[in-house]
């Protein structure tokens, strides 16, 4: 494992858990590669008053410590048209990691640590059969030009859940299996397994980037990024096709010149190979009042860069949430900015999309 200090990236301490899930070879095999841990029974994986009610304070410790199990109960997949056609049922929500400006860490009230679903066939399954409704795709898209594509990890990070059970495997196998689909998840983090699954291009990663000196303050417990960087050409040469993703786009003094540095970087390191199926997502920072209040109890520095309401302004998502938004007019700006600046060192990186 990569760790940031000596702490253990996981060590679980504690596993809320639906007893469903003990009914599921893969719920049984999860309690097993535990077994020190304090095991608690609860009646949804969406209800646990400890995680909900968490001191903002002691953010990271449950990411560390606080395992939750359950079954997967909704497995529609949902039309999407960015990032990828579909969102597919996800095989996990939550994360270990904990960059700053995520909005994940809401989806539960605090920390939001791993829950990994134990019904990964049933899961499987129904992206199976969604795929085969579709049959051909019927012409290309910005999101690919042959294949339907099902995001995998829109509430996670796949490489971290790789080191909690075998679903991301399975994942990779059954997509295998698919003529028309194939699977996408974005990553922060290097996991060396994940060279081993054998995805015969049917498993694309978007590796997510940005300048090292933001994210030795954002993207707290991620590997770093140079190490991502030089990780990009072992993922391709083993069968994945790999993507960039530049997320998100912090705007502040010098930002033009970090990141002008960091494609130069990544221009440097990745083969011919590997630029010649490039492709790049862009996503300026969305940031939320909610956030900001947990931020500033436990990693108030990251909210001087995150929390500028001289240059954002209020905007209401698809959910209903009241987020922040660089200013309207002025985001396209710096948006067609950061597109020249990637152009002008990367012109093989087609970006396919950005917001």
């Amino acid at each position: 494992m990569i760790g940031l200090s000596a702490t253990p990236f996981l060590d679980i301490h504690r596993i809320y858990f639906e007893p469903a899930a003990e009914a599921y070879t893969r719920g049984r095999e999860i309690l097993a590669r535990f077994p020190a841990a304090e095991r608690v029974p609860v009646a949804s994986h969406w209800r646990i008053p400890e995680l909900q009610g968490g001191d903002p304070g002691d953010f990271l410790r449950p990411k560390r410590e606080v395992l939750v199990l359950g079954l997967k109960k909704g497995l529609a997949c949902r039309p999407n048209g960015r990032s990828a056609d579909f969102i597919a049922p996800s095989t996990s929500n939550g994360c270990a990691m904990a960059c700053a400006y995520c909005y994940v860490a809401r989806r539960k009230g605090h920390a939001n640590p791993i829950t990994v679903f134990a019904n990964i066939e049933e899961i499987s399954a129904a992206i199976a059969r969604h795929a085969a409704r579709l049959g051909p795709k019927p012409e290309p898209n910005q999101v690919d030009p042959r294949d339907w594509v099902y995001d995998l990890g829109e509430n996670g990070d796949l490489s971290v859940d790789a080191l909690i059970s075998d679903n991301v495997r399975d994942l990779v196998a059954a997509f295998r299996s698919l003529p028309n689909a194939k699977g996408s998840f974005a990553t922060k983090w290097v996991n060396r397994d994940l060279l081993g699954y054998d995805p015969q291009g049917c498993m694309r990663v978007r590796m997510s980037l940005m300048p090292a000196s933001a994210a030795k303050l954002l993207d707290v417990r991620t590997s770093p990024v140079a190490e991502r960087i030089a990780f990009i050409p072992e993922l391709h040469r083993a069968g994945y096709e790999v993507h960039l993703n530049f997320s998100p786009v912090v705007l502040h003094e010098g930002w033009e010149a970090e990141w002008s540095e960091l494609s130069a970087e990544v221009d440097d390191v990745l083969p011919a190979s590997v630029k010649d199926q490039l492709a790049a997502e862009v996503i300026m920072l969305t940031h939320n009042a909610e956030l900001h209040e947990v931020n500033l109890a436990w990693h108030p520095k990251a909210e001087a860069l995150l929390w500028r309401p001289d240059i954002q302004e209020e905007k209401r998502s698809e959910g209903g949430q009241i987020n922040l938004r660089y200013r309207a007019g002025w985001k396209g700006r710096w948006l067609q900015r950061f597109l020249d600046l990637l152009a002008a060192r990367m012109p093989y990186c087609r970006v396919r999309y950005a917001f």
